[in-house]
């Protein structure tokens, strides 16, 4: 019996160290779990530390002089006795003014300008000019820039286009983009009626003035359809003169504010 009490003890003693291991492993972490939570830092608060220093340290001085409790009597140099400093005076940038008759005289230039350009076909009857003291009306036939029932410029508009871009580079006057047709009905995919034809037109050549340096807020793309007709739709030369993109240069700068 003795014997055989020994052996049950001994196989027990045997195993007694797991439990001490376990201790070890289970202190070992607990002593890393709290170095590592004594080392990390919190970044948003350290941030806000950080800032609140650089606030209170960095902070303009808001006296120029100590606050003195009781009388004080300040004697100001001789010198200074007589002398007004006038406060300071910050002037707005002046931008220049151009009156009314300015704006006339440099819409009859651009007029001129373009009379000069466009001098033959406005002898030939092609292309029509129009000057008032507020606008420029250049009327320009869709011959001369598309081809029949499309938006696509052809070659020779480019070259229609670098000429009015000429005159109108480097003002500031509004201009706007005009499309008509006539009153022959279309219904294609791209163009379900005149409207969408028309201002398709009138987009087409707003954007090749941009390409040409003209600044896209001076302009408006604007399709009127067959709608505002010069002549009438039941004559071949009708129809003709009614198929035109017509560009209505303005004496003022805004094109929002402009009303022909």
């Amino acid at each position: 019996m003795r014997r055989r009490k020994s052996l049950k003890d001994e196989s027990n003693n045997k195993e007694r160290w797991l439990i001490s291991y376990a201790d070890f492993i289970t202190l070992l972490f607990a002593f890393f779990v709290v170095m590592y939570s004594v080392s990390s830092v919190n970044e948003g608060k350290y941030k806000v530390l950080s800032e609140t220093f650089s606030g209170v340290f960095n902070t303009p001085q808001r006296s120029l002089q100590p606050v003195v409790i009781g009388e004080q009597v300040v004697t100001a140099p001789e010198q200074f006795h007589d002398a007004v400093i006038p406060p300071a005076v910050t002037e707005a940038p002046q931008i220049p003014d151009v009156s009314e008759q300015d704006r006339v005289e440099a819409l009859r230039t651009m007029a001129d300008q373009l009379a000069m350009e466009f001098d033959d076909l406005i002898n030939q009857g092609v292309v029509r000019l129009e000057t008032s003291d507020s606008w420029i009306e250049l009327n320009l036939p869709n011959s001369m820039l598309f081809s029949s029932g499309d938006a696509e410029p052809h070659y020779d508009s480019f070259k229609v286009v670098e000429k009015i871009a000429k005159v109108l580079r480097g003002r500031d006057n509004a201009v706007k983009v005009e499309g008509f047709t006539d009153n022959r009905p279309i219904r294609t995919s791209r163009f379900p009626s005149n409207w969408e034809l028309s201002t398709a037109r009138a987009a087409a050549i707003s954007r090749m003035l941009t390409m040409e340096g003209i600044e896209p807020e001076r302009l408006a793309a604007i399709g009127y359809g067959q709608y505002q007709p010069v002549a009438r739709n039941d004559t071949e030369e009708g129809r003709r003169r009614n198929r035109r993109v017509v560009l209505l240069i303005s004496k003022d700068a805004s094109i929002r504010g402009v009303v022909r």
